[in-house]
């Protein structure tokens, strides 16, 4: 069966960044892509109009440009993405992050390798041998391989990264009923990655480029922390407890959005 790979990018206010992320599919990693998604979270920047501007100029690239029905924040984007992957027949769906940190690039030689075929999620690792991190503080490195420790241990596996702006994920992983209970904060990739590994689904990390330059971050560093360490503290004290609770904040009944480039004959996803 051939591959039929989606690309979804989730951004927010990336007006600055996202042709600039477009532009690295014109290198040969075009060649493994279907079709490309950027999907926006109500944006208040322009990011919509530039991604629209950047889909323009490549017009051999089956680009669709879309925009959340609510605020559905990173993971809720994910869940909206996987539901119309699944729903359309996408084998596969590559995330790469709107804010250009991570180069696409990175991911060729895993798609070459055809790991993608052998596993359900090609994780990019920031902190992995043969990583390279430009404008990332050694507070942050140093926090990030301490949570890769704690839930090494956790888990009973390796962690190399609990959470990257670039992955790849089979039908299989996004098809888990799990997926619509987890977070849909900067959380949901940790959900996703737990979920995974106690399914005991193949995992493969592969290490990536990273930079920091003229993006705005949307991570508060220490309240995400103590987050993230609820999540630990959680599953260690009622695991099964854990494993079927609702860890959103806002059950939405539905994840969709509406197409608006090129224009739809249908706007629902």
């Amino acid at each position: 069966m051939s591959d039929r790979i989606l690309v979804f990018i989730p951004c927010y206010n990336c007006a600055a960044q996202i042709p600039r992320v477009l532009a690295q599919f014109s290198s040969r990693i075009a060649r493994y892509v279907e079709t490309i998604l950027v999907l926006d979270n109500r944006s208040t920047d322009g990011t919509r109009e530039a991604a629209i501007g950047a889909a323009l100029a490549m017009p051999d690239l089956d680009i669709r440009v879309a925009r959340n029905r609510d605020n559905f924040n990173l993971g809720g984007s994910h869940k909206a993405a996987f539901g119309f992957a699944l729903r359309r027949g996408y084998s596969h769906v590559l995330v790469l992050h709107g804010d250009d940190q991570a180069d696409v690039m990175d991911i060729l030689p895993a798609l070459e390798k055809q790991w993608h075929r052998k596993y359900d999620a090609c994780l990019g690792s920031r902190f992995s041998a043969g990583s390279r991190l430009q404008g990332y503080s050694s507070l942050r490195i140093a926090g990030n391989r301490v949570f890769n420790t704690l839930f090494s241990w956790a888990m009973r596996r390796r962690v190399e990264d609990l959470g990257s702006g670039l992955n790849i994920f089979s039908a299989r992983a996004m098809r888990s009923p799990d997926i619509e209970r987890y977070s849909d904060d900067l959380r949901f990739n940790i959900f996703l990655f737990m979920g995974m590994f106690e399914k005991k689904l193949p995992v493969v990390y592969f290490p990536i480029s990273w930079r920091e330059d003229d993006q705005v971050s949307n991570v508060r560093l220490t309240s995400q922390a103590w987050r993230t360490l609820a999540i630990l503290w959680g599953r260690l004290l009622q695991p099964a407890k854990f494993r079927l609770a609702d860890q959103r904040s806002v059950r939405h009944a539905e994840y969709r959005f509406d197409v608006i480039f090129p224009v739809p004959t249908q706007g629902m996803a």
